[in-house]
């Protein structure tokens, strides 16, 4: 069994029972153990009683709630998995950052897109929203509705140097799951915004964009190929915002596997189709730290 574990954070919500179930699937494609952690949600400067009382005070009961979900997480990866290598873990500390922490050294972190303490305004968990762009590991957000197997794994390919890992990790899940890769990149410049111009860019200028794309985009899939003979691959060069077009994409995909390289995006950089992806898109999503 391989050395890296799955960890799957779990809070007790159906969506990060959806997360543990998608982890103990993962663990078995990879021969891998799963590792199950949960933190108490905790107030600031709030701590456990002490002493001998007969009452329970609100910290107990947060840390039975964790214990429980725990439980809970352990019994429903078994069903999922059985015979897997299952542990379970107690974290201490503030749920996001001792669940980001817990995917050190990990082959990967599963988190659910939501927790049971989630506003509904917020779109995307704050444990999942910190993991997806702080953890050393890859990342994968379980969106809380159902999904399709569709054999196949997208990668949004922005910046061709800086998507070196991201396309790793997708060739070697599409070559666990037997499905193909498809590569995409979309640009999008003002200077051929649809909205302003009230229909899509045409003309040599945009001819000549997109046809570099494709050659520099075909270019780099060839070493992919090579490594990965078994993996059907395509690509495909999409005018308009990256986030709009990797949210359809997500639609159609396994996963959606995006690089990440710093948690300090400008507004309109790489952070901002990230946040748009995880929090729009229709199946899991992937966030690697480039290498």
């Amino acid at each position: 069994m391989a050395g890296k574990p799955i960890v799957v954070g779990t809070d007790g919500s159906r969506e990060s029972r959806r997360a543990v179930e998608w982890a103990a699937r993962e663990a078995v494609l990879r021969d891998a153990p799963l590792r199950i952690v949960s933190a108490a949600s905790l107030l600031p400067r709030m701590a456990g009683s002490h002493g001998t009382s007969e009452y329970e005070t609100v910290s107990d009961v947060l840390r039975d709630e964790r214990d429980a979900a725990l439980a809970s997480a352990a019994s429903v990866a078994g069903a999922t998995a059985p015979g897997l290598l299952i542990d379970s873990d107690q974290l201490a500390g503030a749920p996001a950052l001792a669940v980001t922490e817990a995917g050190n050294g990990a082959a990967m972190l599963v988190v659910g897109s939501r927790g049971v303490g989630a506003f509904t305004a917020m779109l995307l968990g704050s444990v999942s929203r910190y993991a997806a762009l702080h953890a050393s590991c890859p990342v994968v957000v379980i969106p809380d509705e159902t999904w399709a197997a569709h054999k196949l794994i997208g990668v949004g390919v922005a910046d061709p140097e800086g998507s070196s890992a991201a396309l790793e990790f997708a060739f070697e899940e599409a070559a666990r799951r037997q499905a193909g890769v498809l590569a995409v990149h979309s640009w999008h410049t003002p200077e051929f915004d649809v909205s302003r111009a009230g229909h899509a860019p045409a003309g040599p200028a945009a001819d000549v964009l997109a046809a570099a794309a494709a050659q520099n985009l075909e270019a780099l899939l060839g070493t992919w190929r090579e490594k990965y003979p078994d993996v059907q691959v395509s690509h495909d060069v999409v005018h308009g915002h990256p986030g709009r077009t990797l949210v359809g994409l997500s639609a159609r995909a396994d996963m959606v596997v995006i690089g990440r390289r710093s948690t300090h995006a400008t507004q309109h950089g790489p952070g901002t189709v990230t946040h748009a992806v995880l929090n729009h898109a229709h199946g899991p999503v992937v966030t690697v730290p480039s290498s």
